[in-house]
């Protein structure tokens, strides 16, 4: 791995509207062009609008969706990376030549290749598939970067295999914090109303954002992923209203021993930047862990104990 300079971006999307929301994204690289930045990371489905796509139909859901590489988002992406030398991962809804619907990452890099990640835990509508396969690949800046989009890093064996295939940069792109989760310990709805009086009242919705409805959740688990794959960890997140729910932003940087190189709990679009110093995973916890492991022992984890559920039926009843 090569030093690399990264931000992690959050913003306020707007539903349904890829313009403008293409138009957020291509400001904020500009804004860093001239900061040696390198490596951007935006949030899932932030190109598309995330949490209004549950109530869409398939037939919406294909009036969004567009394919990849060579669809009108993958293309002005790539002119983005191209023009400011620059690897930007940005989410949206993909359909592929079959019809297939993914809540889908795609990272456009300067030399004009494009890699996509499809979702592995898909639950937001049961038009939308879940994809099979870990993402891993090669930057021309001399990293090897890993994604996984949102609950899928909530799954230690995601990471894990993300890292065994040799990422040292992990995309971790998310749409979470403010959510209404059925788990009485888990987070709680934001009152919209906060959201809305931010300019008069910051401190209101910035304790929000920072207390268990955000980040307090966040720390119980995500360093966690960083420290023990030994990889840098770039967590971009949606802020703000998203269709009934408030997203809490908390963009960071984490180092491959699980500590907050850079943040923010801004209640507005913001962006963070760091230096990803290759040196610090030369003979960090989690590189060294993984040396120690045994794996003839593990065979069970892939054996299937009968108490898997789909992540749809798991979070919300769909089939």
């Amino acid at each position: 791995m090569n030093n690399i300079r990264a931000a992690s971006v959050q913003f306020e999307h707007i539903n349904g509207d890829k313009k403008a929301n293409l138009e957020k994204i291509e400001g904020f690289v500009r804004q860093v062009a001239d900061k040696g930045v390198e490596l951007i990371a935006f949030p899932e489905c932030c190109i598309t609008g995330y949490w209004f796509l549950r109530k869409l139909s398939r037939d919406e859901l294909v009036g969004l969706a567009e394919p990849l590489f060579d669809g009108p988002s993958s293309l002005a992406l790539g002119e983005l990376a191209r023009e400011y030398n620059m690897t930007i991962g940005a989410g949206l809804l993909e359909i592929t030549a079959d019809g297939t619907l993914y809540n889908s990452y795609i990272v456009a890099m300067p030399d004009g290749v494009l890699q996509k990640h499809r979702k592995i835990h898909c639950f937001i509508n049961e038009h939308l598939a879940s994809g099979s396969d870990y993402t891993v690949f090669d930057t021309p800046q001399g990293c090897r970067v890993g994604v996984l989009i949102c609950y899928d890093n909530n799954i230690v064996e995601n990471a894990r295999m993300t890292a065994l295939k040799g990422a040292e940069i992990l995309l971790a792109p998310h749409q979470t914090g403010g959510c209404n989760s059925t788990d009485s310990h888990g987070m709680k709805p934001i009152d919209p109303a906060l959201w809305h009086d931010r300019k008069n009242n910051p401190q209101a919705i910035e304790a929000e954002l920072k207390g268990t409805k955000g980040r307090v959740w966040l720390m119980r688990w995500l360093p966690s992923r960083a420290h023990d794959n030994g990889f840098f960890l770039i967590f971009s997140n949606g802020v703000g209203v998203d269709d009934d729910e408030v997203r809490t932003g908390n963009a960071m940087v984490l180092d491959p021993y699980g500590r907050i190189l850079v943040e923010t709990c801004k209640a507005d679009d913001d962006i963070v930047i760091a230096d990803l110093h290759a040196s610090l995973r030369e003979n960090c916890t989690g590189v060294r862990w993984m040396k120690s492991r045994r794996p003839e022992l593990y065979k069970e984890i892939a054996i299937p104990t009968g108490m898997e559920q789909d992540t749809r039926i798991l979070r919300f009843g769909l089939k």
